[in-house]
């Protein structure tokens, strides 16, 4: 189950950053660097691409968020959970007195 998740994970990353790319923005963008192979590939209408590229991206979340939700709970604490380090440092105890 984890590699599969693992690898619809890497594989949605691949194709997100691929549909960006290849998408035109409203400068050009690294579509129109690429011989407008983004107009030619998906067609005039940015409709789809838009939609491809959301789908991509949910799918992306949501095998993020299964592969943390199934991980080992040993990892599991906040970052901000600083453990003995967020004891006050006591001044040491002066025997001869």
């Amino acid at each position: 189950m984890q590699f599969l998740l693992y690898t619809t994970f890497f594989v949605s990353a691949l194709l997100l950053i691929l549909v960006i790319l290849v998408q035109e923005g409203k400068g050009g963008g690294l579509g129109g660097a690429l011989g407008g192979a983004g107009s030619e590939t998906f067609g005039v209408r940015a409709g789809g691409v838009n939609k491809v590229t959301f789908i991509i991206f949910l799918v992306f979340i949501l095998s993020a968020m299964s592969l943390h939700w199934i991980s080992d709970e040993s990892n599991s604490g906040s970052a901000l959970d600083f453990g003995e380090a967020a004891q006050p440092i006591q001044a040491p105890v002066d025997p001869t007195q």
